[in-house]
């Protein structure tokens, strides 16, 4: 008997090129709208843009929390770093600029003075440099998962925020000890602060859009930061500073609209017995108020117009 062997199936060949449809442009446009496709990472309208960051408010706060429960994870004081660490940069200060310099000279209640403006200004200072690496240093999440970028630089800012707070603590034990006791002023430093953080959250967003597209900005950052620092009177007084016909008209008015000098003032204005209104700019609450409207809505569209560009190689 003669097996037989059953022939494989002919291959069916495809369809010819000419047999295939062909579309226009427009055409396919048209043939995604009308099965409801639309493009991958798309950037949605602006109020869309927002309802969908407030959707993912838990997984912000959690991200923030997570970042800084783990930034001092590997150190053996753990979190105690948090309130080190700008307490060591007081002492440095004090030593450079209040005892070799002497700058204390004619700034009463100094100690008070300077660690305020080294705490105040080390909120700012961190939630930029914290913002510049938000994209950049997030490559593969944002690669990896679909959600609103903003949610990183919003994190990253609220962290700081919780940073700021840790502070707070060792910041009023200090005014305790150097004779600085509650008032009812102490409250003015809670809408100054509220009013410093919209700000950097505003100016991280927009460094985090360039640092994304330019990643050698992280490195410009620091000296850009520093000059910024001896610019807001965070170790010395600009008040005393800047006393008399010394500078020009154009550089006094800058110095005293500088944001963080601004945000650094009203919380001196608000803690500090010695530090008096006398000492602020003039309007000093508006031009705190402007300067985090203008940042924090600016920031935050300037961010959300490139939203389809990040993590894209």
């Amino acid at each position: 008997m003669v097996s037989q062997t059953a022939a494989p199936p002919a291959p069916v060949d495809p369809a010819p090129p000419s047999l295939l449809p062909t579309y226009e442009p427009g055409e396919l446009a048209a043939l995604a709208a009308r099965h409801g496709l639309t493009v991958s990472g798309a950037r949605p309208s602006l109020g869309e843009y927002v309802r969908q960051l407030w959707g993912r408010r838990h997984f912000i706060t959690a991200f923030a929390t997570a970042k800084l429960t783990a930034q001092y994870s590997q150190a053996k004081l753990g979190q105690i770093w948090q309130i080190m660490t700008p307490l060591l940069n007081a002492a440095v200060y004090y030593f450079i600029f209040g005892v070799l310099m002497d700058t204390k000279r004619g700034v009463p209640d100094f100690v008070p003075f300077l660690v305020t403006g080294v705490f105040i200004w080390t909120f700012t200072a961190s939630s930029i440099t914290a913002g510049t690496r938000a994209i950049s240093g997030n490559t593969g999440l944002v690669r990896a998962l679909h959600f609103p970028r903003a949610s990183l630089p919003i994190a990253l800012a609220i962290q700081q925020l919780q940073q700021l707070l840790f502070s707070l603590g060792a910041l009023f034990l200090i005014l305790l000890g150097f004779g600085q006791y509650p008032r009812p002023s102490w409250l003015l430093a809670v809408p100054a602060l509220a009013l410093q953080a919209v700000f950097n959250t505003g100016v991280s967003m927009v460094m985090a859009r360039l640092a994304a597209k330019t990643p050698d900005i992280a490195q410009l950052m620091p000296f850009v930061l520093r000059t910024w620092m001896y610019a807001s009177g965070v170790m010395w007084s600009l008040d005393h500073l800047l006393a008399g016909d010394r500078v020009p008209s154009y550089v006094l008015l800058a110095l005293e609209c500088n944001p963080a000098a601004v945000y650094i003032d009203l919380v001196r204005f608000a803690l500090i017995d010695s530090f008096t209104g006398a000492q602020l700019p003039p309007h000093v609450w508006a031009v705190a108020a402007g300067w985090a409207l203008v940042c924090g809505i600016g920031g935050f569209v300037y961010f959300w117009k490139a939203e389809e560009q990040y993590g894209r190689g």
